[in-house]
């Protein structure tokens, strides 16, 4: 077997352990959990023989619009695209991929495939699988990173991307602050508890909301586990890489990878680079180097965000609609 099941009450993994197949199967969102789902839950599987989860919004039959992909960051799910998706399947497919060890994907053995390479090659078996030829790109975070690999070795298959609030150049400032909760295990015996504690944690990055929006970033990004806990939606070895990167000595440190290929790779194509106004992970500099680099660059920032914004901004969802009117 390649999978890897954590039992529910482990609290140190991800707390899910939801039967996987490739059968297709209906849920509610989270958001509304009285509405049918606008969404199909399908699977796929990767190289390494894992069954993953993405989502997958029909939109209108007959549509001749680009599918839109859309990718998590590190620790979230497809649960962070739940507006923006029903929004973009109002005239097109969208399908939102979780990344292996997170929230309906399984876990891998060997906690070593947790690579952006990795994760690159398993949305290439998607592509394969539903016969897509091209589509939009959607990436936050990690899923940005994801984007850009991919169009190093994919380019024909990406028409367009929006990259939010991440680039070629990542602040360490930014993934020390990662480093400092990715993995920990913690759960929480309520929702209550559950948002109070990420409004402690990421204040900072959303300053203007209130206990409601907390509460419902607390439903994106966890679930309840059946000993009645709750806590994050992934594979807590998702932070080994940051593990070994601290043991490492200076001299054992490999060389900085430059992701300014990928980000090249994308020349020629539609592209909308998102930062949040306080973000410590993508700079001002990078922002505007990346915005300089061809004409087809957009630069948004959004304001009073941080890391990362949430995509339900007004700025945020002018700009994404903008790129997609160029690409189709």
């Amino acid at each position: 077997m390649a999978a890897h099941r954590p039992a529910h009450d482990d609290q140190d993994t991800k707390l899910t352990d939801t039967p996987r197949d490739t059968r297709e199967t209906q849920t509610e969102p989270a958001s509304d959990p009285g509405r049918a789902a606008p969404y199909i839950d399908r699977f796929w599987e990767s190289d390494d023989g894992l069954q993953l989860h993405y989502r997958d919004y029909e939109g209108p039959e007959g549509s001749d619009a680009l599918p839109a992909l859309c990718i998590p960051g590190l620790t979230r799910n497809a649960r962070d695209f739940e507006s923006l998706a029903e929004t973009l399947a109002e005239d097109r497919r969208v399908l939102v991929a979780e990344l292996r060890g997170r929230g309906l994907s399984e876990q891998p053995r060997d906690a070593a495939s947790y690579t952006p390479v990795t994760y690159a090659q398993d949305i290439a078996g998607l592509f394969a699988q539903e016969g897509i030829a091209r589509a939009v790109f959607i990436g936050t975070s990690l899923g940005g990173i994801v984007t850009m690999l991919y169009a190093l070795s994919q380019p024909e298959q990406v028409a367009g991307a929006v990259l939010n609030d991440i680039g070629p150049e990542i602040e360490q400032a930014g993934l020390d602050r990662i480093a400092g909760y990715v993995g920990q295990g913690r759960n929480y015996p309520t929702w209550m508890h559950a948002a109070r504690a990420l409004q402690e944690s990421q204040g900072e990055c959303y300053p203007d909301w209130g206990l409601d929006e907390w509460l419902a970033h607390a439903k994106r990004l966890m679930v309840m586990g059946n000993n009645g806990r709750i806590g994050f939606d992934y594979d807590s070895r998702i932070a080994d890489a940051f593990a070994r990167d601290d043991d490492r000595s200076e001299d054992d440190a490999p060389a900085p990878v430059s992701l300014w290929p990928g980000f090249d790779a994308l020349s020629g194509r539609p592209v909308l680079v998102l930062r949040g106004e306080n973000s410590d992970l993508l700079s001002p500099a990078t922002a505007a180097k990346m915005a300089e680099r061809w004409p087809e660059v957009a630069l948004v920032t959004v304001p009073r965000t941080g890391h990362a914004p949430t995509l339900d901004e007004p700025q945020s969802r002018e700009a994404i609609a903008a790129l997609l009117q160029r690409t189709g």
